[in-house]
């Protein structure tokens, strides 16, 4: 079974334009510098026409991708869901057990997670672990560090 991919309306539209780009004008373009570097002659040692191969590689593994990711897309809102247990697009505020500290993430797919921006994947062990729970259950995950547990404050 197909894992789904749950997206944004944002960032589903983001990546069909760069699998749009990527299908119409970068596959132009990576044929059109193959097709100069062989006009250059020997392939053997054209460093020409092993780069615009090894950037067709890559080009063409990114459609793939993305077509795989588009094909599994869910597209969610932060406001479909119940705020009463977490799910994809929930803003989830934590406590680390023994911690005052809270912390605010917003639980989403995988194309857009950014711990950065405190965006975490269902996919990650904080994810799946949070996943389902309601306001003030706690939950433990499996970190590098060893086991977490965090309180559940609010959900939005």
């Amino acid at each position: 079974m197909e894992e789904k991919e749950y997206l944004t309306k944002e960032r589903h539209k983001a990546l069909s334009e760069e699998l749009e780009y990527l299908r119409k004008t970068k596959r132009k373009e990576v044929a059109e510098q193959l097709e100069y570097a062989k006009s250059l002659g020997d392939l053997s040692e054209n460093a020409e026409y092993h780069e615009a191969r090894d950037t067709q590689g890559v080009v063409e593994d990114r459609i793939k991708k993305l077509e795989g990711v588009l094909k599994s897309a869910v597209i969610v809102s932060p406001h479909d869901h119940d705020t009463e247990v977490v799910a994809v697009g929930s803003v989830v505020k934590v406590a680390r057990s023994g911690d005052k500290n809270e912390k605010v993430y917003t639980i989403v797919g995988g194309e857009e997670s950014d711990l950065s921006s405190g965006k975490v994947s269902t996919h990650s062990p904080f994810g799946e672990a949070v996943m389902g729970k309601k306001k003030n259950q706690s939950f433990t995950y499996n970190a590098p560090s060893g086991p977490i547990t965090y309180k559940i404050i609010e959900i939005k």
